[in-house]
């Protein structure tokens, strides 16, 4: 596991051990890791060194700490890609997945002037407003508040948003997605999602906006989403 002799530092070789571990499964998800002192005597090295690897995996996502309890294998984030433009449901089918929906508040309401902005249309004009708890095998992922003009996609039921909003509008209103606007940034969690997301308070969440719209153009959807920082992240190929 480790050879004092390499010039890489040793902490460095233990935390490529670690992960190694993890990616061939020989450590799985709720894995209670031995202690710092138990991983020092065992490969008679110092407990600070041994912190610095727990620190970084801690830090990268990999592990994570219970006060009084140990060091644990966290879950293995789910990795979207922001080159294209996928729906929820389909992003979770195409992993083996499983999606689903908690409803939260399904209701036409007039448009606040954010809202109307959003989606250019005048303040007041009726819209859906969805909302709903996003859940891949049955753990929650997001929170998601969703804002459609309603004299644009008609006939939107809880029962449709239940599946695939982006289905029921290409499928069964033959209308054509084009493109999205999307913006993330790093929070904590507040009060009102942490029960939602079944998460610790002081827990990271990454807020995302997207703008949707049709091929011509025509606004589609407003929507804000807070996703759970310990399960989901998003990646993007750039080239030179």
């Amino acid at each position: 596991m480790i050879d004092k002799h390499s010039p890489m530092p040793i902490y460095f070789q233990l935390e490529h051990s670690i992960r190694r571990q993890i990616e061939n499964g020989e450590l799985t998800p709720g894995n209670l890791l031995p202690s710092e002192r138990e991983y020092a005597e065992l490969l008679d090295v110092s407990r600070m060194t041994v912190r610095q690897a727990i620190t970084n995996l801690v830090n990268e996502g990999l592990l994570y700490r219970q006060k009084g309890r140990g060091t644990f294998v966290a879950e293995q984030k789910l990795e979207q890609k922001l080159s294209g433009l996928t729906s929820f449901t389909e992003d979770m089918k195409a992993r083996g997945m499983t999606p689903a929906n908690t409803l939260l508040a399904f209701e036409i309401i007039p448009a606040d002037a954010k809202v109307a902005e959003r989606l250019a249309l005048k303040e007041h004009t009726p819209v859906y407003e969805i909302k709903r708890i996003r859940l891949a095998d049955d753990v929650p992922m997001a929170l998601e508040t969703v804002y459609i003009s309603a004299n644009l996609v008609k006939g939107l039921t809880e029962t449709i948003t239940a599946a695939s909003l982006y289905h029921y509008i290409e499928e069964e209103l033959g209308l054509a997605i084009g493109h999205a606007i999307q913006s993330i940034e790093a929070a904590i969690v507040n009060e009102t999602e942490r029960p939602h997301l079944l998460v610790h308070k002081g827990a990271p969440v990454l807020l995302i906006e997207r703008d949707t719209f049709l091929k011509d153009g025509t606004p589609l959807e407003y929507v804000k989403s807070s996703y759970r920082a310990d399960r989901y992240k998003f990646t993007i190929d750039i080239n030179r």
